[in-house]
C-alpha cells in the first residue's frame, strides 16, 4: 500500500491532507516520494524555525539521545533547567513550565491565571476575557476560550468562564472584565488562526495599563508569535507590555513537540508540588532541541527577519490580485481577489507550498531562509496570485 492509502486506511480522519507524500528535507527545500523539490513556506505551521534537518539543531538532539531520553519530573535534568534560566534571561520572566504543545501552555496559563485569583480573592473571580476572531487550541478547555463560534459545535458542553470582547477595542475589554468580575485577559498579539490580523499597539497597550491597575493578568498566547516568529524573541516586546504569563511553543522547539508557559514576578509562584504537571513536559530530548534554538535567536537573525518581512510586505502588497497583506515579521497573511485555497493548490503545482488562514494566503518561512530562495517563492506566489 502506498502511504496515502496506509493513512487513508488507519489514521483517524482529521485532517484534509494535501496530495504530497513528503519524504524528506534540508532547510527550506522538501521533497516528495517522486523526487519533486519544494520550496517550504510553511515549516510545519510555523514550527521549523531554522527549516528542516538544520545541522546545529541535530547535532544538539543527537547529542542528548545519547546521553538520556527521558526521566520523570521527580528528577532534575540539565536540559530542562538551563532551557528555563535561558528563556527568563532572554524575557524578564521568573518561572517557567513544560509542556508539549500549545495548547497544553495555554491550559497552564489558564490554570495559573484561575490559582492566582483563587488564592488571593477567593472564589468567584475566574472568568477570562479573550479576543474574538482569537484561536488559543483544541482541546475543550482552549476551544472555550477561543473567540471564533465556528469552534463552539458539537462537543459541547465547553469549559465555562470565558467572554469575547471585540480586538482593538479597549473598552470592550474594560466592559466584559468588570461586568463578569474577570481574573485574566488573554490574547494573541497577532491572531494567527483568526487571519493573522496584527493589533493595534495602543490597543494592547491600554489594555495592559487597565489589567495591572486592577490587578487582572494578563495573558499573551505566543504559541505561533514567538521564538523569532514576528522579528523579536517575543511578539510582545515590540508592543512594549510586561506580561503575567505568557504561553510559547511551536517554533521554541524546532520540530519536537514542546511547550511553555513563563510566568512574571505576580504569578512566579502560582504553581506548586501537585497543582500541575506533564509526564513529558521537560523532556531532556525536546529541551536540548529548544536550547539550540533559542541560544541562536540574536540581534542578526531578528533583523534578517524584519528585513525578509519588509520584502515579502512590498513586493506583495502592490501585487496584482493582492488586496491587502497583514502580519508581522514572518508570519503574513495575503487577502486575495482569488480564492486562496485556489492560490495553494496552484503554488503547490509550481513546487512552494503556501498554507492558509481564513480566506488568506499565510506565510509562515523558515526564520533563516535565503533570499535566494525566498525571491524565488515570492515570484511564483506572485504568478499564482494574478
Amino acid at each position: 500500500m502506498s502511504i496515502t492509502s496506509l493513512d487513508n486506511s488507519f489514521v483517524a480522519s482529521t485532517y484534509g491532507r494535501f496530495p504530497i507524500e513528503l519524504s524528506h528535507g534540508k532547510g527550506a527545500k522538501l521533497y516528495d516520494t517522486n523526487g519533486k523539490e519544494y520550496i517550504d513556506m510553511g515549516t510545519g505551521i510555523a514550527v521549523n524555525a531554522f527549516g528542516v534537518c538544520d545541522d546545529e539543531w541535530t547535532n544538539a538532539v543527537k547529542a542528548q539521545l545519547d546521553k538520556l531520553a527521558h526521566t520523570s519530573n521527580l528528577y532534575y535534568t540539565e536540559p530542562c533547567a538551563k532551557l528555563a534560566e535561558l528563556l527568563c534571561n532572554k524575557t524578564g520572566m521568573k518561572k517557567v513550565f513544560f509542556s508539549n504543545s500549545g495548547a497544553e501552555a495555554n491550559e497552564c496559563a489558564i490554570k495559573a491565571a484561575r490559582r492566582y485569583s483563587f488564592q488571593k480573592y477567593g472564589e468567584g473571580r475566574s472568568t477570562i476575557v479573550t479576543l474574538k476572531q482569537s484561536f488559543h487550541g483544541r482541546t475543550i478547555t482552549t476551544l472555550a476560550a477561543t473567540g471564533q463560534d465556528s469552534f463552539h459545535t458539537e462537543f459541547a458542553p465547553f469549559t465555562e468562564g470565558f467572554v469575547y470582547a471585540e480586538a482593538n477595542n479597549t473598552q470592550s475589554v474594560i466592559d466584559l472584565a468588570k461586568q463578569n468580575n474577570a481574573c485574566a485577559v488573554m490574547m494573541e498579539l497577532v491572531q494567527g488562526e483568526g487571519g493573522v490580523m496584527k493589533l493595534d499597539n495602543d490597543f494592547a497597550t491600554d489594555v495592559a495599563a487597565f489589567c495591572n491597575k486592577n490587578d487582572i493578568l494578563l495573558v499573551i498566547d505566543e504559541v505561533q508569535t514567538g521564538n523569532g516568529r514576528t522579528g523579536s524573541l517575543y511578539a510582545f516586546e515590540q508592543f512594549g507590555i510586561i506580561p503575567d504569563i505568557v504561553s510559547t511553543a511551536k517554533g521554541l522547539g524546532g520540530g519536537l513537540p514542546i511547550g511553555a508557559t513563563m510566568f512574571g514576578e505576580k504569578t512566579e509562584g502560582v504553581l506548586t508540588p501537585g497543582s500541575h504537571g506533564s509526564t513529558f513536559g521537560g523532556n531532556p530530548v525536546c529541551c536540548a532541541g529548544a536550547y539550540n534554538i533559542i541560544s541562536r535567536i540574536d540581534n542578526k537573525l531578528l533583523d534578517e527577519v524584519k528585513a525578509k518581512s519588509e520584502y515579502i510586505f512590498k513586493e506583495l502588497g502592490s501585487a496584482k490580485g493582492v488586496k491587502s497583506v497583514s502580519g508581522m515579521g514572518l508570519m503574513i497573511g495575503i487577502e486575495t481577489e482569488k480564492d486562496a485555497k485556489e492560490i495553494v493548490a496552484a503554488c503547490r503545482e509550481q513546487g512552494v507550498l503556501v498554507l492558509t488562514a481564513k480566506t488568506k494566503v499565510r506565510l509562515l518561512p523558515p526564520l533563516n531562509i535565503t533570499m535566494q530562495d525566498l525571491e524565488k517563492a515570492v515570484n511564483v506566489i506572485k504568478e499564482c496570485i494574478k
